[in-house]
């Protein structure tokens, strides 16, 4: 039963792709009651704290502003509460249309989309000292931030005391910065250094179950996904914290698909890190998530105290956060990439099809030759799944009979089967092992093309200019000779042409490995299946029905070269000679 094994096969895939993470529980995301520590850490600097975020000052004027210019970003940097709030990724666009936007990652208040990093010191219980707000307009020694040119700010407080903000950018993503305080006063100062990112909106979620988008951390090496709701939901007045937990080191964020913004305190600093919401009218607010130092900074008189930490706004690119990881300690810093729950296949699946685009210089290639290295893994397992096939076939007339003198009495046949089976010495599930081997590979695969930057406009040949996107064409349109998009009436009216290459590979398939004999509604179930299977491989990443077709036409050759060795193998069986007639019989 073959073709039976590979329809199973095939349909568990589906399931698989469709379900198999909406069906695992859910990382838990309690609220701050649930997940508090047992020492009681700082005071978070959370959007209802107007110490620390107080709103910024309508003036009328521009804010001063110095310019960002590294490698692969550009923006600025707002001088008032000295905020890192414009961003845009100079190698990354919104689509692959020609002249399409870049990527932008952070944006100031007041725009569509706010996005931003603030750094900054609140007092302790009863302090008194003047620490700077989101008003506070601060000086810079340079115009410009570049890979050469670090930049320091710098504001008076009028008290005694001068606060800095050392800011630094690598060829990259990556910020280093210093805050300082230097106490000219008489007495000593104590304050606590806190980050965060703030984002002023709710986005869409693209990703659905298959990858967070939302509020991240990883605070003793445990990561947490807490969702935008959950956020909302847990905010606790007045302070309105939603989460919160204290450790050594780590990072936190927010993420999005492929984007991310975190802060990362130094790492064998105490932290508390948090999560907040603060309700702004209507159904909009602020989310903010960082991490506030658990010991004060205590500045003595005419002395300085420093802290340092990092900033990472850029493309989840999943050999720069694994460098990022090892140069800087950061743990566990490639989980910003939602490899999911099976981690252990994806991540390691991702490294082979990343090494192999390195070397031909292009992901469909890359899968395809990773698809010819998986069929050479499991060729052994094929030559016995296919040996079991044969011998499955051998055996259907025996089978058939069993059926029709036991089949009012199903527990005798199952017993008359086994036996059978036993005295052949052939188990009828060892044919489904391969298929089902291949089940987590079809998984990861699918997971990699959905979430990882690397896949994300990746262009194969001819019209597949992003292998994580869908076939662009159409054959419901004729393939672009007629103007209209028939899938806003219905997904189901998008069909293109890997899609269909795939249904045909499947219909080829079947009808080298044809069904035994059935019952009619088994047979007409088989024959709509590669169009059942076509149309839902339609709206998947064409990179993964790439795969597939090839994987099918990979499977149809092994089994000839299979079979062939077989029948080479095996001596034709002579045909029984036809019995001599008595003299006179005819």
């Amino acid at each position: 039963m073959d073709i039976k094994r590979f329809m199973v096969a095939t349909a568990l895939s589906a399931v698989v792709l469709v379900g198999f993470e909406y069906f695992l529980p859910q990382q838990n995301h309690k609220t701050v009651e649930q997940q508090a520590d047992t020492a009681t850490p700082a005071p978070a600097p959370v959007a209802g704290d107007a110490t620390a975020a107080a709103a910024p000052a309508d003036t009328g004027q521009p804010d001063p502003r110095v310019a960002i210019d590294a490698d692969r970003v550009h923006g600025s940097l707002d001088l008032r509460g000295a905020r890192l709030d414009d961003l845009v990724l100079k190698n990354y666009h919104e689509t692959v249309k020609d002249g399409s936007p870049l990527v932008r990652v952070l944006e100031p208040r007041g725009q569509a989309e706010p996005n931003l990093v603030e750094v900054g010191w609140t007092n302790v219980s009863g302090g008194h000292v003047s620490v700077p707000d989101a008003n506070t307009v601060w000086t810079a020694d340079h115009d410009t931030l570049t890979q050469a040119q670090p930049v320091t700010l710098s504001w008076d407080n009028g008290q005694g005391q001068v606060f800095q903000i050392g800011i630094a950018i690598d060829q990259n993503y990556m910020f280093s910065v210093t805050q300082k305080v230097i106490n000219h006063g008489g007495e000593s100062v104590s304050l606590y250094p806190f980050s965060r990112v703030e984002r002023a909106y709710t986005p869409v979620e693209t990703g659905g179950y298959l990858v967070h988008e939302g509020p991240i951390s990883v605070i003793d090496h445990k990561l947490d996904e807490s969702s935008y709701k959950s956020l909302r939901k847990g905010a606790v007045p007045p302070g309105n914290i939603a989460w919160t937990k204290a450790g050594q080191g780590g990072w936190a964020g927010i993420t999005d698909k492929y984007w991310l913004s975190a802060v990362i305190p130094q790492q064998d600093s105490d932290v508390a890190g948090t999560y907040a919401y603060q309700p702004t009218g209507g159904d909009k607010g602020i989310y903010d998530v960082g991490f506030t130092a658990r010991a004060p900074l205590v500045v003595a008189a005419g002395g300085d105290a420093t802290t340092a930490s990092h900033v990472f706004a850029g493309a989840k690119e999943v050999p720069l956060l694994e460098k990022y990881e090892s140069s800087l300690n950061i743990p566990d810093f490639w989980k910003a990439v939602d490899f999911g729950w099976f981690a252990f296949l994806t991540r390691p699946i991702f490294t082979v099809l990343d090494w192999l685009n390195t070397m031909l210089g292009n992901f469909g290639l890359a899968l395809m030759a990773f698809t010819l290295l998986v069929k050479a893994l499991f060729f052994p397992l094929a030559t016995k799944q296919f040996h079991s096939m044969g011998k499955m076939r051998q055996l259907q007339p025996k089978i058939k009979a069993l059926r029709e003198r036991y089949k009012d009495d199903q527990m005798a046949l199952n017993q008359q089967m086994i036996a059978l089976y036993k005295q052949e010495k052939v188990n009828p599930a060892s044919g489904c092992l391969p298929m089902l081997l291949q089940i987590p590979v079809f998984w990861c695969l699918y997971k990699d093309l959905y979430v990882t930057i690397e896949m994300r406009h990746a262009p194969f040949f001819g019209w597949i200019h992003d292998l994580s996107s869908f076939d662009p064409t159409n054959l419901f349109t004729l393939f672009g000779l007629i103007p209209w998009n028939p899938s806003v009436i219905s997904p189901m009216l998008q069909l293109g042409l890997w899609p269909i290459a795939f249904g045909l590979t499947m219909f080829a398939q079947m009808r080298l490995n044809p069904a035994p004999a059935a019952d009619p509604a088994q047979q007409k179930m088989f024959q709509f299946m590669p169009i059942i299977f076509t149309f839902f491989m339609a709206r998947q990443p064409s990179g993964l029905v790439i795969y597939y077709c090839w994987n099918n036409l990979l499977t149809m050759a092994q089994q000839t070269l299979i079979q062939r060795r077989m029948n080479k193998a095996t001596p034709a069986v002579a045909a029984p000679a036809k019995p001599k007639l008595p003299a006179g019989k005819k």
